[in-house]
């Protein structure tokens, strides 16, 4: 599950201290992200993913999808406008060497704080694909922006390159549907954009269509969730950002302590966490 496996909808009233956000992207690095490992992998194979690979990746988070475009051999950038605690992490991951705010440590490496245009240099060679692994389909609103974030990309990318969206699956597959829910019966009264709604099949294709790409195949992954305790799960799916809204409306105690009475159906004998999860991708054209 990169920022993350749900669009964050932040208040701009004012921010809460209850939610630590540096806190929040270690989760996400250590526990969450690599949830969405087996998507990552699916998409490299089918598109063949190497040396000859320029990859733009939008919403980078702490970078490890890109990290394992980059150990196939491909050039990556990586653009991460809204959480710059990830965006701290992806540079300790794919630029050790450099320090910690510096921007570029090689020619096949560049992670960027802002918009697409400004991941591409004067000399940087058109990108060969673009993905946005960013899961939409889970929360009201969470595509917003993301059509024309996609057409602000296709300038910089090769005719006929492909975009990669992605997308939770029907509900009935994810069983992590049932304990997003809580996010919204917590969130009321702000249920509206940002509460949990079911994915609907044509998700990814209305957004590819808004941003002139042209639809060329899709694919399903099984991404199961499995973490070593409750605990784990509990710190895991606050990383996402899915709860924020529920934090601010009632309190961190008992957003806690209601999502892990929902993960309870979930738990093992042995105290792990497993819900199976069904993901979908769609491989859009640039024209």
């Amino acid at each position: 599950m990169t920022p993350t496996l749900v669009r964050q909808h932040l208040s701009h009233t004012g921010a809460t201290p209850r939610v630590d956000p540096s806190a929040r992207a270690r989760d996400w690095s250590e526990i969450q992200e690599r949830m969405l490992v087996p998507l990552y992998e699916a998409v490299y194979e089918r598109l063949e993913v190497g040396p000859g690979t320029r990859l733009l990746g939008l919403g980078c988070g702490s970078g490890l999808a890109l990290l394992m475009a980059a150990s196939r051999g491909a050039a990556v950038a990586g653009v991460e406008s809204d959480c710059p605690e990830r965006l701290t992490l992806a540079r300790q991951r794919l630029l050790p060497e450099t320090e910690t705010w510096g921007t570029r440590a090689r020619g096949d490496v560049r992670l960027v704080d802002g918009s697409p245009r400004d991941a591409a240099l004067a000399e940087t060679p058109a990108y060969t694909l673009v993905t946005a692994f960013e899961p939409i389909g889970c929360l009201a609103g969470d595509s917003e922006g993301l059509g024309e974030a996609l057409a602000a990309v296709t300038p910089l990318a090769e005719r006929g390159a492909p975009v990669v969206l992605a997308g939770w699956g029907p509900p009935e597959r994810c069983a992590t549907s049932s304990v997003l829910r809580v996010a919204t019966k917590l969130a009321d009264p702000l249920r509206s954009t940002g509460s949990w709604r079911p994915a609907l099949r044509d998700d990814l294709e209305e957004v590819a269509q808004r941003a002139g790409l042209r639809p060329d195949g899709s694919g399903r992954v099984a991404c199961p969730f499995g973490y070593a305790d409750v605990d784990s799960a509990v710190r895991g799916l606050l990383s996402t950002g899915l709860f924020d809204a529920a934090i601010r409306a009632t309190d961190q105690v008992q957003v806690d302590k209601e999502l892990a009475e929902a993960l309870h159906p979930h738990q093992r004998r042995d105290g792990t966490v497993w819900m199976p999860n069904v993901f979908r991708y769609l491989i859009a054209r640039v024209p």
